[in-house]
């Protein structure tokens, strides 16, 4: 097997394998939202008449947080849901930190270079740092 073969095929198998969890994942958070298994922080009968709300005001009449301050609320499912997209999100970086050991470990230092890069640049997507203020 070719070094490219060997890395592809990793890639491929955590690619699948974070992808039927994050799946699977929001499948569960999904029937507890709708089942009403957990309480959600917006009431699910409330969302037709915010939808068409300018996100500021939606935030102001709901309470919810901006930013990462939906963490706390993870025991709320509308969160639990929101939880599961960003696990959706963590799905390459994951896939990427896989390969970047076997990418240094086979000399592809170029490779890895930019596997660490696309890395950096997505963790600093999700933590805001690159947003403006408002």
């Amino acid at each position: 097997m070719s070094r490219e073969q060997l890395v592809q095929e990793l890639y491929a198998r955590w690619l699948d394998a974070a992808t039927r969890v994050a799946f699977a994942a929001s499948l569960v958070a999904f029937v507890v939202y709708a089942g009403g298994l957990l309480p959600s922080f917006v009431p699910l009968d409330a969302l037709p008449a915010l939808w068409h709300l300018p996100v500021d005001r939606y935030l102001a009449q709901t309470g919810a947080p901006a930013g990462w301050g939906w963490l706390p609320l993870l025991g709320y499912s509308d969160y639990l849901s929101l939880a599961c997209v960003a696990l959706i999100g963590v799905v390459t970086p994951a896939c990427y930190l896989a390969v970047l050991p076997v990418l240094l470990r086979v000399g592809e230092r170029v490779q890895a270079a930019l596997v660490a890069i696309q890395v950096v640049v997505l963790l600093l997507a999700v933590s805001g740092a690159l947003a403006g203020s408002h």
